[in-house]
């Protein structure tokens, strides 16, 4: 599979705390990379680091021949980042969220025949996001990153603490993108969710390794 994402020498420093020590990692179109480690291991950092949200101390992430932490204009246009956290507005409805993101007749376009209707946020588009449950806030964030059609995702834990059923949406849409060509880099503690990804690495002592899921969870543990 040719390249696609060249991530290289990435480094963060807290104070007297290096996090990460120098990243490495290359992705091609049409895969999902599991980022696997301990909490407090640096996978959150390195996402929010990619999308633009917190600066590196040093390093690339080169994407179609761009280098995404200089060029946040092609970023923006480029990945589209699910935090942990929930980073919608409480006090407006879904359409009023997807509307911060997206244009009325692309958001009315995926709602009835697109990603919109996987997510099944259709149901749920006139609901004031402090009245959804999580599994309705977690599809909505989703959705409005990828409303836009991104070619690259960064997900920090994106289906942490769903129930089965908010769960088998959002993957079913995840195998659909990479499926499309979309590229997954995917922070994640699920067994399921490692079972997905193409590959995976463990991010240890501030840098990663390659690591094959071989379907045993104690010796995942025991690694990280």
């Amino acid at each position: 599979m040719s390249e696609y994402i060249n991530i290289s020498g990435i480094k963060k420093r807290y104070k007297k705390k290096e996090v990460l020590k120098g990243i490495d990692l290359k992705a091609g179109k049409g895969e999902i990379i599991g980022i696997i480690g301990n909490n407090g291991s640096g996978k959150s950092t390195l996402l929010s680091i990619l999308a633009g949200a917190l600066a590196a101390d040093s390093g690339v992430f080169e994407c179609g021949g761009s280098n995404l932490l200089t060029d946040p204009k092609t970023r923006r246009k480029t990945v589209g980042y699910v935090p942990q956290g929930n980073a919608l507005m409480e006090e407006l409805s879904a359409m009023d969220n997807l509307l911060l993101w997206a244009e009325k007749k692309d958001i009315e376009r995926e709602l009835e025949n697109g990603v919109l209707a996987m997510l099944g946020i259709d149901s749920f588009i006139k609901t004031t996001v402090s009245k959804m449950s999580g599994g309705m806030k977690k599809r909505l964030s989703i959705g409005c990153t990828v409303v836009g059609h991104p070619d690259v995702l960064l997900l920090d834990e994106p289906c942490a603490a769903l129930d089965i059923v908010c769960k088998d949406s959002i993957y079913d849409y995840f195998r659909q993108y990479v499926g499309d060509g979309g590229t997954i880099l995917m922070a994640t503690h699920e067994l399921y969710e490692i079972g997905l990804c193409n590959r995976c690495v463990l991010l240890k002592d501030g840098v990663f390794t390659d690591y094959v899921y071989d379907g045993d969870a104690h010796r995942l543990a025991a690694l990280m």
